[in-house]
Formats: structure tokens, C-alpha cells, sequence
């Protein structure tokens, strides 16, 4: 590998996000991570451990670590918080505190999705401090809102982890 190889590796190693993907059981975090990456969302089984997606997006390399939500997996939720750069949905972990939050309240195209003033509400958002967050109404299943709300997160991201060249 020559030095020239060595370089263009380090410099596309500076432009990746580590994206923490953790939610109830059958909260739609796996039929988000494949319409993101263009698979079927017609057949999705339950993650029981996790699963990394990457995507390559707006000159960023995406690490999406998707993390299964059943009770008996969210004790372990902790162990993938290490050099996370963004979570979707809510941890309370101190190694996350200056971690962006992005909620993707999903499954807003069913008649019985809770709101996002719920939301807001429950999570008690407005008492969130030194984290930058935004709560998205989407829909893994149409994509609405879903591109706005990782345009954003990765906006936030790139704002404070990623310098000006």
C-alpha cells in the first residue's frame, strides 16, 4: 500500500459518523436502516443483537449501528455508545452527553401514532442539555420526513465534530 493509498484512507476515515440506532422492540429501526439503503422493508425479522449498515451519504461515509430493542437486550445498549457520534431515539448515558438526538417518531402514517407534542412531552426534551436535538415525525414505510430528518442529523454532526478544510 502505497503512502498516497495510506492518506486517502486517513482522509476517508475523517469524513465517517458513527450513528447509534436504539428503541423499543418493534419501534421500525430496521425497516428505517433498509429504506435507507434501499432493501425490502416487506420482510423484517427482529434484530437480536445488531446489525451495522453503511451508507455513503452527501460525501459522508454513515456507520449505523442498529441495536436490537428487546427487553433483554437494552442492559448491552451502553457497550455500543463508544466513539458514537449521533443517537436516534433517547439513552441516558453520560459518554453520550455531547452526542447529537435525533427522535424519528416513526410509524406517523398509521392512524394511532403518538404525536410529536407527546412526545416533546414524555421525553421532557426542553430539560435536555448539552446535546442538540430534534424530535422528526416519519415514516420508514412512505419515507416522509425520513430524508429531512437525517439531513439533519447530519448537518448537526458535521457542525461540531468536523472542521472546515
Amino acid at each position: 500500500m502505497g503512502l498516497l493509498t495510506i492518506l486517502r484512507k486517513l482522509k476517508e476515515k475523517e469524513k465517517e459518523m458513527r450513528i447509534l440506532v436504539v428503541g423499543l422492540d418493534n419501534a421500525g429501526k430496521t425497516a428505517i436502516l433498509k429504506r435507507l439503503t434501499g432493501e425490502d422493508v416487506s420482510i423484517t425479522t427482529p434484530t437480536f443483537s445488531f446489525n451495522i449498515k453503511t451508507l455513503a451519504y452527501r460525501g459522508y461515509t454513515l456507520n449505523i449501528w442498529n441495536v436490537g430493542g428487546q427487553l433483554m437486550l437494552r442492559s448491552y445498549w451502553r457497550n455500543y455508545s463508544e466513539g458514537t457520534h449521533c443517537v436516534i431515539w433517547l439513552l441516558t448515558e453520560e459518554r453520550l452527553i455531547s452526542s447529537t438526538l435525533a427522535i424519528l417518531a416513526n410509524k406517523q402514517d398509521l392512524g394511532d401514532a403518538v404525536s410529536i407534542q407527546t412526545i416533546h412531552a414524555a421525553l421532557q426534551l426542553d430539560k435536555i442539555r448539552g446535546n442538540h436535538w430534534l424530535c422528526f415525525p416519519c415514516s420508514g414505510l412512505t419515507l416522509d420526513n425520513l430524508v429531512e430528518g437525517i439531513d439533519w442529523l447530519v448537518n448537526d454532526i458535521a457542525s461540531h465534530v468536523f472542521t472546515q478544510e
